[in-house]
This record gives C-alpha cells, structure tokens and sequence, in this order.
C-alpha cells in the first residue's frame, strides 16, 4: 500500500509541472530589428537631430520591434565605405546625396546638378514623377539601394572663400573642396573654380593648411563648422539646393515585416519635410545672421551675377551628358528651361 501511494505521489508531482506548460502556451518574443544608420554630420548639425526624431517615432509605432541608431560624425565609416556595405546586404544606412547615387544610375546625378530646382515643392514633385520612380526602381533592382526619402534639403549651397565673389571670374583659380564624385567636381569646375575632392571631415584642417581655398556650404553647416574661423566671406552663390537621400539595403529592407516598411518610409519622409522647412525657412537665416555677428562678410544674391553664374552653370550638364535627362524631368514636372 505503501508503495502505491508513492506511486501516486510522485504522478501527482509530475503532472502538477507538466500540465500547465501543456495548457498555456508562451507566445513567441517579438524579433527584434536594428537599423544602424550613418552620417557625416556632427551631433550639432540640425539633421543629427532629425535623425533622432525619425528613431524615436520608429521605435514608438514599432513597439520596440525596430529600432534605428543613430550615429554622427561618420563613426560607422567613410561614406562610400558605407555605400558598399549596403549594397551587400548589411543592416545599415547613409544619408547620401544624388551626386554619389548618380554613380551607380548616372542619370540621377542631374539632381545634384547647378540651378536644378529651387523649392522644396519641386523636391516633392521630383518623387511624384515616373522618370524618377524609375530611377529609384532601378538602384534597388540593379545595385541593392533602397531609397527610403529624399525629402531631406539641406539648405542652398553658397561657397565660403576668404575673397569676395560676385561672379564666376572671381573664382578663377581658387581651389574649392567637394565631394569626390563627379557631378560635385564638375558643377564647381562650371561655375569658375577648381575642385578638389577631400573628406567632410578633413575640411577645417584643410583651410587652415591651405590645402584649399575654400568651400560651398549651407549657412548653417557654415556656422555648425565654425568656419567663420579660417573664412571671411561666404558668398550668396545658391548654386545647389542640396537633395539628400536617406538610403539602406533593399535585401534588409525586405526582410522586415510589411508594417514596419511602410512605418520606416514614412516617419523618414515626415522627418524629412520637417527639418527641410526648418533649414530653409528658420535655420539658414539665423545662422546667416550668426555669421555676420561672427564677423563675416556676407556677399548678398542682389550683389551676386546670378544669370552669368546659371550660364557657366550649364557646362556640368554638358560635359556629364545630362542635358537629356534634365529635360525630360523639366517637361514632366511642367517647368520651364
């Protein structure tokens, strides 16, 4: 009898352990993603911020399932580093511009080309026309780049010297930092300079071993630089009205749940249009007034010969092959030559 009921005791015992784990059933964790995104810019660019704000709406609507970090002032890697890296598959991504996207579809480089648009409402007609869907189609069929926005303009471009410039003689001679591709080179060649590509980064020390002359730069990335230390001029050129886009790894991409596609495209696209009007509308004219209180002087658009500088202008589109492309984009967005 004795020996029953130690039978049953110990029955007892196991089913009291296994019949609950048969009954209730854990729902599976959540998987987990992780986008780890790079830019050039330091933590007190205005996009540094943006960025964050784009991660954070993320990771809110995601409930944690997708997170996007956040890293300045190239901490992941070289930009084309990076680009590479992407296409390869990796869960990272670039803010980019289409001068360097214009490397792998060419035509895409007209968008990075001198006088191309002027507004940020081009900017977003330019998304709406099937020429540049096309264009995005084709770097995510061919290279592996998904296009997540390109609603992020940074401001016009102007170029920083330490010598007035009013017209595109004055620039004559002059080395000028750029970007290494080749629309970025050609743009600054056309309007009168000499270019010379050098590393975000490198720029300061650039100007302070007069390894270059000079820069193009926004305002604000004028003032966040605190170039007003090695120049004395930044002149209202307004030769590029910088388009960024922010890119990763279509194969990733892909890969995450439908939702959190449509989630990371979207909060991109309204973090985008946020900062852009913030730049053009709040952020360029107060940093413009910040460097005049910082003692340089600033050349005005009014002084400026912009028809002569748009002329010299049209040898990037020339000397690129991009006359065609520009014109087809004219035409489908209804703007005049």
């Amino acid at each position: 009898m004795k020996k029953i009921i130690s039978i049953i005791s110990l029955l007892l015992i196991i089913a009291s352990v296994l019949l609950p784990a048969a009954g209730v059933q854990e729902a599976p964790a959540q998987k987990q993603y992780v986008l780890r995104f790079n830019h050039v810019l330091t933590p007190q660019d205005p996009y540094h911020a943006a960025f964050l704000n784009w991660a954070e709406a993320v990771k809110e609507r995601t409930n944690g399932g997708l997170t996007v970090e956040v890293y300045p002032s190239a901490q992941l890697g070289v930009e084309e580093d990076i680009l590479e890296q992407i296409r390869q598959g990796a869960n990272i991504g670039q803010n980019t511009d289409a001068a360097r996207l214009g490397m792998y579809v060419p035509d895409m480089a007209v968008m990075n080309a001198p006088y191309f648009v002027e507004t940020l409402d081009e900017v977003q007609k330019l998304n709406t026309l099937p020429t540049v869907q096309a264009w995005k189609a084709e770097l995510e069929r061919t290279q592996g780049f998904k296009v997540l926005s390109f609603f992020w303009v940074q401001g016009f471009r102007q170029t920083v010297t330490n010598k007035p410039i009013t017209s595109p003689k004055d620039l004559n001679g002059l080395r000028i930092r750029t970007p290494g591709a080749p629309i970025w080179q050609e743009s600054i060649r056309a309007i009168g300079a000499i270019p010379v590509a050098m590393n975000y980064g490198d720029m300061f020390s650039g100007l302070q071993t007069k390894a270059i002359d000079g820069l193009e730069l926004s305002f604000t990335a004028t003032s966040t630089g605190n170039f007003h230390e090695v120049c004395k001029y930044v002149n209202e050129t307004k030769h590029i009205l910088l388009i960024n886009f922010e890119v990763i790894s279509s194969k990733w991409f892909n890969s995450l749940p439908p939702e959190y596609q449509q989630i990371l495209e979207e909060e991109c696209n309204k973090a985008g249009l946020e900062v852009s009007r913030q730049y053009l509308e709040e952020l360029d004219p107060k940093n413009l007034a910040l460097l005049k209180s910082r003692g340089m002087t600033v050349i005005p658009e009014a002084q400026i010969d912009m028809k002569a500088f748009k002329a010299a202008g049209e040898a990037a589109y020339v000397k690129l092959n991009l006359q065609a492309a520009r014109d087809k984009i004219y035409a489908e967005m209804g703007k005049a030559k």
